[in-house]
C-alpha cells in the first residue's frame, strides 16, 4: 500500500473532525447559494410567457407598456396590476423564490415600516420598506466576499513580509521589527474616521484601509518559521550549492512554513466579517444603500420593538462566525503533526 503524504494524512486528520467538516460543507453550501442571490432572491421574475413570447426581465429591462401598462417606466412585477396582467389567460411568470431584491421596496405592505415577519416579507421589513431576507442575503454574500478579499490580501503581504525579515535576518529584521511596532501602534479606527471623512465610503477603501493593518499579526508567524529553518542543514546545503535566495526561499522554506499560514485562514476570515459589520454599525463602513448585516444590526438598535431586524441578523452573524470557527478548530487539529 502506497504510504500518505503529509496533506493526505491531515486531509484525513480534518474529515475526522466531523463538527469541523461539516461545518465547512455548510459554509460552502450557504455560500454558493448566496452568489446565485439575483437568482433566488429578487423582485423580477426569471422568466415571464406574456401574449406567446418569452422575456427574461432579470437579464434585461422591459416597459411597463409591454405588459399592458400605462408607464413606459420599467415594470414593478410586485404590482398588483402588472402581477394580474401577466397572469391573465395563458400568461404566466417564473419568480424566485423570495420576490425581493435587496433595494426593492414593498409599497403594498399592510402595516407601517418596519413591518413585522408575514406572507409577503418571510423576515419582515426595515425601516424603509426593503425585504428583510433579501438584505441577509445579499450582506451575507459582500460579507464573505470581503473577508476573503481582505484575509488573501493580508496573507500574501504578511508571507512576504513575514519571510523577508526571517529569511535575511540581521539588520534588516531589527529595522523591519521597528517599523512593525510603530506602524501597529497606529490608531486604526481613527484613521478609518478620517479617511472617512474625507473620501467617498465604498467596499474598494476599506479593503485598502484595512488590508495596511491586517499583515502584521500573520508576518510575525511566518517569520518565526523563516528564523527556524533558515539555519537547518539542506537550506545551508542549498545556499553552498549556488541556489538562489528567491529559490530558497519558495522550494524550500515556504513549504515548511504554511502551516500557521493555513491554520489561522478560517480565524482571519471571521475576524474580517466581524470587521465590516463593526464598522458598518458605526455608520463607517460601506454607502448607506449597500446591503449590510452592520446596517441591519444598527437599524435594530434603532426600532427596538422591531425584533425581527436584531434577531435574524443576530442569527445569520452567530452562526456564520461559528462556522468559520469550527473549521478552523478542525484545520488546527489536522496541521497539528503529533496526532496520528
Amino acid at each position: 500500500m502506497k504510504p500518505l503524504s503529509p496533506w493526505q494524512r491531515a486531509w484525513q486528520r480534518f474529515r475526522s473532525n466531523r463538527r469541523g467538516y461539516w461545518s465547512l460543507w455548510v459554509f460552502g453550501v450557504l455560500f454558493a447559494l448566496s452568489l446565485c442571490a439575483e437568482v433566488l432572491s429578487n423582485d423580477k421574475p426569471l422568466v415571464v410567457h406574456y401574449q406567446g413570447q418569452y422575456y427574461f426581465p432579470i437579464l434585461k429591462t422591459y416597459p411597463e407598456t409591454l405588459f399592458g401598462g400605462d408607464f413606459e417606466t420599467e415594470a414593478d412585477y410586485n404590482d398588483p396590476y402588472i402581477v394580474d396582467k401577466i397572469s391573465q389567460g395563458k400568461n404566466w411568470a417564473l419568480y424566485p423564490l423570495n420576490r425581493y431584491s435587496f433595494n426593492s421596496i414593498n409599497y403594498f405592505a399592510d402595516s407601517p415600516n418596519p413591518a413585522p415577519p408575514s406572507r409577503h416579507n418571510l423576515f419582515g421589513t426595515d425601516d424603509r420598506g426593503r425585504d428583510v431576507l433579501a438584505r441577509l442575503i445579499y450582506g451575507f454574500r459582500i460579507s464573505v466576499l470581503f473577508a476573503m478579499a481582505l484575509t488573501l490580501v493580508g496573507t500574501l503581504i504578511g508571507i512576504l513580509a513575514g519571510a523577508l525579515q526571517g529569511y535575511f535576518g540581521g539588520r534588516f529584521d531589527l529595522l523591519f521589527q521597528r517599523f512593525t511596532e510603530v506602524w501597529g501602534s497606529m490608531p486604526e479606527l481613527y484613521l478609518l474616521i478620517i479617511f472617512s471623512a474625507i473620501f467617498q465610503p465604498s467596499i474598494t477603501l476599506l479593503l485598502v484601509l484595512l488590508s495596511l493593518f491586517g499583515w502584521l499579526g500573520l508576518a510575525d508567524y511566518v517569520r518565526a518559521e523563516f528564523l527556524r529553518g533558515r539555519n537547518l542543514d539542506y537550506v545551508k546545503a542549498a545556499r553552498a550549492l549556488g541556489v538562489s535566495n528567491r529559490a530558497i526561499m519558495l522550494r524550500h522554506l515556504l513549504p515548511n512554513s504554511m502551516t500557521p499560514v493555513i491554520t489561522f485562514l478560517p480565524f482571519r476570515v471571521s475576524g474580517a466579517i466581524l470587521a465590516l459589520t463593526s464598522l458598518d454599525f458605526l455608520g463607517l463602513g460601506v454607502p448607506p444603500s449597500t446591503p449590510s448585516l452592520g446596517e441591519l444590526l444598527a437599524q435594530g438598535k434603532d426600532n427596538i420593538e422591531a425584533w425581527w431586524l436584531s434577531l435574524t441578523t443576530f442569527t445569520v452573524l452567530v452562526g456564520t462566525l461559528m462556522l468559520l470557527i469550527f473549521v478552523g478548530e478542525a484545520l488546527r487539529e489536522a496541521m497539528d503533526t503529533r496526532r496520528g
